[in-house]
C-alpha cells in the first residue's frame, strides 16, 4: 500500500476522520498506483456529505492482508474517470454516475447500471431517470446480426438481457444489461441497523445467505467491539462451507446437463439437496436463514446429532466425488469444456475478477487465506486453482474446492469447542467510523463497507457481491466464441442477478 491510504485488517474499524481526504487528483493517483502495485479495488462508491459528494475507495493488498482506504470530495457535477487507467472500476463509476448524477469524465461507456433514479436530493435529476448512453453497442456490417436473449427467460431464473453481435455463429461482442432485480437494499439500509436489516442481508443474494450475513455480522461486531465465542466461529465456518458444497455441486450438475451428460447431472442434483438438508439441520432453513446473527449464531448443534451429520456428509461427498469425477474421464464432456469461454489471466487481472472465476485463471486469491476471518484464522483451507480460464478450469476448481470444504466440515464437527454460541452485542455502533468486512462466498469475495454517522447509525452501507466484479468476465469469455456456447459458459460462472442489482 502507498502512504496515501489508511490501512486496516479485515473487519478492523477506524475513525472516519483517519481516512485520508485528498484532492481528486491525489485520489485518482492513489487508486491507480495501488492497482499498478498489485492491489485490487474491492469497493468504490459515493455518499452525500454536507459540502458535496464524497468518493470512497477500498483496495485490497492480498500479499499483506491489508485493506487500504482513501476518499475525496466532488464539489461539481463531474470528476476525471479512473476507468481508462484502471478498468476494474468501470462498473463502480457507472453506478456512481447513476446514483448521484455526477459524471466521470472520460469513462468510455457511461451506460446506466440499473436505470434507477438518482439518490441525490435536490439534484436536477432526482426523481427522474438520469440521461446517459442507453443504446446497445452495435457492430456494423452487411452480414452482422443481433441476437437478443431475455430479460424474461424460460423457467424460473432471474431476469437479465443479453445482446450478441454475431456473424453466423461467431460472436463479436456480448453486452449484458441487468438491473431488473433492483430492490434498493443499499438505500434502505441508511439509518440502520433496524429490525429489518438482518433480513435484507439474508436476501441480498439468497443462495449466498451465509456469506452476506456473515459479512454484515462481522461489521457490526467490529463497530461494537463484540467478541464472538469460538464455538460460534466454527459453526459459522461449517455453514459457510455447506453453502459452498451445495452450490458447487449444483453447478457441476448443471454443467453436466448442459452437455447432455445425464449421470452426473442427476447425481449432483440429488446430492446438492443433501447438502442443503445438512444446513437445514443447523437452523431449520436449507438456505441458512436465521442462523448467523451479530455476536454468533442462533442455534447450537447438539452433541448427539454430530455423528449423524458426519455420516450424512460423508455419504453425500462420496457420491458427489464419484459422480462428478466422471466428468474428467469422459471424452465427450472434456471436448465441450476445454477451450470454451476462455478468459486470459491478464484480462482477469485487468477487470478485477474474483472467486472461482479468478482461481480458474491461475489467480490464487481467496479471502479465507488472504484476509482470514473467524475460524479461518486458525484452520487453513488450501486455495485451489486451475490455469486455463475456460469452462473446464472453472468446473475443475469447483470439484477440488468441494472436496476441501467437505474435509473442513468433517474436521470441525469432530472438534467443536465447548463454549457458548452467542454473545450479546455490546452497545451501539461506534460513531463516525468506517469498517470493511470481507468473506469468501461460494462465488467469491463478498465485501460490506459500513460508515456510521455521529449517532452511530448507518450513513452509508455498500455491498459488493462477487457477481458485480465478474459479469464483465462472462461477456469477454464469449468474445470470438460460438453463440451456442453461451448457456454452458454462462453456467460455468453462474453469477447472481439480484446480487448485482442491490
Amino acid at each position: 500500500m502507498n502512504g496515501t491510504l489508511l490501512t486496516r485488517r479485515n473487519a478492523e474499524p477506524a475513525p472516519l476522520a483517519d481516512v485520508p481526504l485528498v484532492p481528486l487528483a491525489g485520489f485518482r493517483t492513489a487508486v491507480i498506483n495501488a492497482v499498478r502495485n498489485d492491489c485490487r479495488v474491492v469497493s468504490y462508491f459515493a455518499r452525500m456529505v454536507e459540502d458535496g459528494i464524497e468518493l470512497v475507495a477500498v483496495l485490497a493488498d492480498d500479499t499483506r492482508s491489508e485493506l487500504g482506504f482513501v476518499r475525496s470530495r466532488v464539489t461539481e457535477d463531474r470528476f476525471e474517470s479512473l476507468t481508462p487507467e484502471c478498468p476494474q472500476v468501470q462498473l463502480f463509476e457507472r453506478e456512481i454516475a447513476e446514483q448521484y448524477g455526477i459524471e466521470p469524465v472520460g469513462h468510455p461507456w457511461l451506460k446506466p447500471v440499473r436505470f434507477q433514479q438518482s439518490w441525490r436530493p435536490g439534484h436536477q435529476h432526482f426523481g427522474e431517470p438520469l440521461p446517459g448512453v442507453t443504446d446497445f453497442f452495435r457492430v456494423e456490417g452487411d452480414e452482422v446480426h443481433e441476437v437478443a436473449v431475455g430479460p424474461v427467460h424460460a423457467g424460473v431464473i432471474e431476469p437479465g438481457h443479453f445482446r450478441f453481435q454475431c456473424h453466423g455463429e461467431h460472436v463479436f461482442h456480448l453486452e449484458i444489461a441487468l438491473g431488473y432485480q433492483h430492490r434498493g437494499i443499499e438505500r434502505a439500509l441508511i439509518g440502520g441497523p433496524s429490525a429489518k436489516t438482518i433480513h435484507y442481508m439474508e436476501t441480498a443474494s439468497g443462495d449466498s445467505t451465509i456469506g452476506h450475513t456473515l459479512a454484515y455480522a462481522q461489521a457490526i461486531e467490529a463497530l461494537t467491539g463484540t467478541r464472538v465465542p469460538a464455538r460460534a466461529q466454527v459453526l459459522r465456518g461449517i455453514a459457510l462451507e455447506l453453502e459452498r458444497l451445495a452450490n458447487h455441486t449444483g453447478d457441476l450438475g448443471a454443467l453436466s446437463g448442459d452437455v447432455a451428460y445425464l449421470p452426473a447431472a442427476a447425481s449432483c442434483g440429488r446430492t446438492r439437496g443433501d447438502y442443503l438438508n445438512l444446513t437445514a439441520e443447523l437452523c431449520g432453513s436449507r438456505f441458512g436463514r436465521g442462523f448467523v446473527r451479530p455476536g454468533g449464531v442462533q442455534f447450537d448443534l447438539p452433541t448427539d446429532r454430530i455423528a449423524t451429520l458426519t455420516e450424512r456428509l460423508q455419504a453425500a461427498t462420496r457420491d458427489t466425488v464419484e459422480s462428478a469425477g466422471l466428468l474428467w474421464t469422459t471424452p465427450s464432456v472434456i471436448e465441450r469444456f476445454e477451450n470454451t469461454g476462455t478468459v486470459e489471466a491478464n484480462t482477469c487481472d485487468e477487470i478485477g475478477m474474483v472467486g472461482v472465476a479468478a482461481r480458474a485463471c491461475g489467480r490464487s486469491i481467496d479471502v479465507r487465506h488472504d484476509f482470514p476471518f473467524g475460524v479461518y484464522r486458525f484452520v487453513h483451507i488450501p486455495v485451489m486453482t486451475a490455469h486455463h480460464g475456460d469452462v473446464n478450469s472453472r468446473a475443475f476448481v469447483r470439484w477440488l474446492e468441494l472436496q476441501r470444504s467437505a474435509d473442513f466440515v468433517a474436521r470441525q464437527l469432530r472438534t467443536l469447542p465447548a463454549t457458548p454460541v452467542r454473545m450479546d452485542v455490546a452497545g451501539s455502533l461506534a460513531p463516525d467510523a468506517i469498517v470493511a468486512s470481507l468473506t469468501e462466498g461460494w462465488r467469491g469475495e463478498i465485501c460490506h463497507v459500513a460508515i456510521t454517522d455521529a449517532e452511530g447509525r448507518f450513513a452509508r452501507y455498500k455491498i459488493t457481491d462477487p457477481s458485480f466484479h465478474n459479469w464483465l468476465g462472462v461477456a469477454l469469455a464469449l468474445r470470438n466464441g460460438q453463440i451456442s456456447d453461451f448457456p454452458l459458459c454462462n453456467k460455468s460462472f453462474n453469477l447472481s442477478y439480484c446480487g448485482h442489482d442491490l
